[in-house]
């Protein structure tokens, strides 16, 4: 999807498109941190 929104962006200009794309990134990269947080919780709780 951030490809996506990069390739409309890059074509268009559209400063909207280009917010989207970064608060995409934001999400997705907010989203990989609580997973990787959670792995980790998982394994102290396992020890």
């Amino acid at each position: 999807m951030i490809d996506l929104t990069w390739k409309v962006f890059s074509q268009t200009g559209n400063i909207e498109t280009y917010l989207l794309m970064k608060e995409l990134e934001e999400e997705h990269y907010n989203s990989n941190e609580s997973n990787v947080e959670n792995d980790k919780m998982e394994i102290d709780t396992n020890l």
